[in-house]
């Protein structure tokens, strides 16, 4: 089936006329699964222009912000399409923050209507309070009765420019204030273009969606598999047992998780009688994974493994290390250290820090990237954008790297001192600030250590305060301290205690000799 006749007017792939296209074309093919509940094409375009015109109704216009806050399920696509279906910006909060950050987010991109699940009902209550203009919430459970009250039942009919934004998904700074990196038609227009020749997306693809949609990995990640017509299963909570069960069932073909998933996966028991021989490729990444989990991966799923490197601001993957360089006994054994190679359509070059220039071949530098993918910007911060994204269209990763002479990336380091763990960023600026209100806590810094789980987990290196108490019951108390002020994953799982903090001349703490001891045996820095 000819790709071209899923474009809009204007030649992109949009997600919106890729709803309208299908749901014609194949009406009664299946298209979400979540749970219980089975949806066909139709049956989402139905209820996504009852979306779009309750939207509508409400005051809602081409440009504007709405957001959603809950775990994964069918009601995202219903209000994701909706919003694109009438030009609107859909924006996924992380349902993983506290109220604060949540407040932070709203308060950035001016939502007026804000979609609430059950489990959330209470944070967003918290948000109302804590928010300067609280948007008008709309509980999902009311979410049938609310999409009904649209004015009729047409299709607003919105086809975007390249131009404009679609998707704003939120990412941190080294602040660890929250930025909104706006997704336009055309950036998500080139992922799923990409879907169908990089990663073999087709007709009959069953894809598993399992990482959370307030991720690129998720929302990206979906619309790829929805991209030429497929089936896609939708994951609320990632429990290993349920996620073997859903494979088995529905026949999976594909999907895309990160590495600590996989590790679940290897150590669950239903694995040893679950049907797998589905799957086809399983594509891994946004976080660091062992040779071993990999290798243990690829023989008990028995099917090709493909790792992605890519951002939220390069609308997910812009390199890929294919199956065919997934050979651990061959003599190109190294390349699983490698994030891949660029897409055809992506630029990489790795600039040298000190001069400005590109660094030669097998030189680390900064990871810098140039394709249709790259985001137009950060929500209303010209001066963070300005950063980042140069004139002529270059990104800034943050990410320290180096090309082989094949073209292979390789990940070295981070530039920034950002922390990934489990697919989650945690930004040390704002856990050393918690964690410098403790009585006992003279000095700190927050690093990524090695976590076989995990990729990294949080550690802080602290000095202590004069007179405080030596053993671990400090080290207890500042770990449940911070529990009380950050999201679970952004707080410590370890604390060492050092006289003193390694410093340059001008005062700055040398993270990469804190890390140095932790990461010398590991076999790469980050991924």
């Amino acid at each position: 089936m000819s790709a071209e006749k899923h474009q809009s007017a204007s030649g992109l792939r949009t997600i919106s006329t890729m709803l309208r296209y299908w749901a014609e074309v194949t009406p009664d093919a299946p298209m979400l699964t979540c749970r219980a509940t089975t949806l066909s094409w139709s049956q989402v375009h139905r209820r996504a222009k009852q979306v779009a015109r309750s939207l509508a109704s409400a005051g809602i216009e081409v440009g504007d912000r709405v957001a959603f806050l809950d775990r994964n399920g069918i009601e995202y696509f219903e209000v994701l399409f909706g919003c694109a279906l009438l030009g609107a910006v859909c924006v996924a909060v992380n349902w993983r923050l506290n109220p604060a950050e949540m407040a932070a987010v709203l308060e950035d991109s001016d939502a007026p209507i804000l979609f609430v699940g059950t489990d959330y009902s209470d944070a967003a209550a918290t948000l109302g309070s804590i928010l300067s203009n609280p948007p008008m919430v709309v509980p999902l459970v009311e979410l049938p009765e609310w999409r009904s009250d649209g004015a009729g039942k047409a299709d607003p009919g919105f086809e975007p420019a390249g131009d404009n934004v679609v998707l704003q998904l939120y990412t941190s700074g080294t602040t660890g204030l929250p930025k909104g990196a706006m997704l336009s038609a055309a950036n998500l227009s080139r992922i799923l273009s990409e879907a169908e020749t990089v990663f073999h997306i087709g007709p009959d693809t069953v894809s598993l969606v399992a990482m959370p949609l307030f991720h690129i990995g998720g929302s990206g990640w979906a619309l790829c598999g929805m991209s030429q017509g497929g089936h896609s299963v939708i994951v609320r909570d990632v429990v290993p047992a349920e996620v073997l069960s859903l494979i088995q069932t529905y026949r999976i073909t594909e999907t895309f998780v990160v590495p600590a998933v996989l590790l679940h996966l290897l150590t669950a028991p239903e694995l040893a009688v679950t049907d797998v021989s589905s799957l086809r490729t399983i594509f891994y990444g946004a976080s660091p994974i062992t040779q071993e989990v990999l290798i243990r991966s690829m023989d008990a799923f028995g099917c090709n493994f493909a790792q992605v490197y890519g951002l939220t601001e390069t609308t997910g993957a812009i390199t890929s290390l294919m199956p065919e360089d997934h050979d651990p006994n061959g003599l190109r054994s190294h390349l699983l250290r490698s994030a891949g190679r660029p897409f055809d359509h992506v630029e990489i070059t790795i600039i040298d820090p000190e001069s400005g220039r590109p660094a030669p071949i097998g030189a680390v530098g900064e990871v810098c990237t140039r394709s249709e993918q790259n985001m137009l910007g950060y929500w209303k911060k010209p001066v963070e954008t300005a950063t980042v994204l140069s004139e002529d269209g270059w990104f800034r990763t943050g990410d320290a790297g180096w090309l082989d002479a094949d073209g292979y990336l390789f990940l070295h380091d981070r530039i920034k001192d950002m922390v990934v763990t489990g697919g989650e960023n945690v930004y040390p600026a704002e856990v050393e600030n918690v964690l410098a209100d403790h009585p006992w806590v003279a000095d700190v810094a927050v690093i990524g250590i090695p976590d076989d789980v995990w990729g990294e987990s949080v550690m802080a290196v602290v000095v202590r305060a004069e007179g405080a108490p030596e053993g671990d019951s400090l080290a207890s108390d500042i770990i449940e301290t911070s529990r009380g002020r950050l999201t679970h994953y952004k707080c410590p799982s370890s604390v060492v205690f050092v006289d003193s903090l390694p410093r340059n001349p001008s005062g700055k703490v040398l993270k990469r000799e804190l890390r140095a001891q932790y990461w010398k045996d590991a076999e790469r820095g980050i991924h």
